[in-house]
């Protein structure tokens, strides 16, 4: 399979701040990554300087065969990268419908695909952002990154928060996308060996720099690995 994001030697941070420092990894078209390591060790900066949001010091970024190193952030969304920031953003003064109706483009992730992934969504399709549960406003965050169509999708932490039966719907949900629908995806997540369920590969971060990288299957399996740098217990 083609490379659909290649990244070498990467260095980034926050103004003066280096966090990121040396980060190699590619992602292959329709595979799906999940970006694991310790709070602060550099896993929400990685997904920010793949944005063009975070200061990058060195290294390059390769997008469906394009370097797009120095390119905006407005471009590489345009490329086709699609985000699910930790903090959801969704227009809390807009209905749900709105809010994905203002951002659609044109692809098989339309409202009626969105409606048919997340039922509950369509139920609340009249009620203001601002009238969701948590877990209702992770779907919309969700669903309206989908409406974009993007090639590959970034998500942070999408299950932070939620309630046990809710994490549990929305990693359903990132199943289907990863394992039946083929989309390319980066997903930061605490539950490790939940995440490991639903995606290709696994990248383990430590002080900004790669410490592991292998198939999601294998880590699961590799306890000392998990024990040794995401304290996870068996």
């Amino acid at each position: 399979m083609a490379d659909l994001l290649a990244v070498e030697a990467l260095h980034a941070g926050w103004g003066a701040a280096s966090v990121l420092s040396g980060v190699s990894f590619r992602l292959a078209e329709g595979q799906s990554l999940a970006l694991l390591g310790r709070n602060g060790m550099g896993k929400t900066t990685l997904l920010s300087a793949l944005l063009g949001i975070a200061a990058r010091s060195g290294g390059t970024i390769s997008f469906a065969g394009q370097d797009i190193t120095r390119r905006r952030t407005e471009f590489r969304a345009q490329a086709g990268m699609g985000w699910v920031p930790q903090e959801r953003n969704i227009f809390r003064s807009l209905t749900v419908e709105e809010n994905l109706t203002a951002v659609a483009r044109p692809g098989r992730w339309s409202v009626e695909a969105v409606w048919a992934l997340f039922p509950r969504l369509r139920e609340r399709r009249r009620n203001m952002g601002n009238q969701l549960s948590g877990g209702e406003q992770q779907m919309l965050a969700i669903g309206r990154a989908l409406v974009l169509n993007p090639r590959l999708l970034l998500l942070d932490e999408p299950t932070e928060g939620l309630a046990p039966i809710i994490v549990e719907e929305v990693l359903a949900v990132l199943r289907r996308l990863t394992r039946e629908d083929g989309l390319s995806a980066i997903i930061v997540e605490q539950h490790a060996r939940k995440v490991l369920d639903v995606t290709d590969r696994a990248l383990i971060l430590a002080r900004g720099a790669v410490v592991h990288e292998g198939p999601s299957a294998a880590l699961a399996a590799d306890q000392a690995t998990l024990d040794r740098h995401l304290g996870v217990g068996g």
